[in-house]
């Protein structure tokens, strides 16, 4: 990481007392740091929405958990439990949805 920093630093220095040819050294090799951190962007990216994912299964497989035990002991309200539970359950699925949009629009964006 450091490396990859200095090597941007040195570039921008170098380009800005060179001329020619070594100036158009110099670009290729900023170019091909900005690149990596572009790579490290999308590496991010489905990082966090793996997060994102496990996140929403761990919240959801907890909701159906809970449902199950209050229509075990309340049976007559089981209607209601379920009711409650896929509506909690959508709202995770939605903000899990625009979770990932935002992940992968971000993975486009550095890439």
């Amino acid at each position: 990481m450091l490396e990859l920093m200095g090597s941007i630093m040195a570039a921008g220095g170098v380009l800005a007392q060179t001329t020619g040819e070594t100036a158009d050294v110099v670009a290729v090799v900023a170019e091909e740091a900005i690149s990596q951190w572009g790579v490290l962007g999308v590496v991010g990216a489905v990082i966090g929405a793996g997060i994102i994912v496990f996140g929403a299964a761990m919240g959801i497989g907890r909701i159906a958990a809970c449902a199950c035990e209050a229509i075990a002991r309340q049976p007559e309200a089981g209607q209601r439990i379920f009711t409650s539970m896929l509506l909690a359950s959508a709202f995770i699925e939605g903000g899990m949805l625009l979770a990932l949009i935002i992940c992968f629009l971000a993975m486009w964006r550095l890439s």
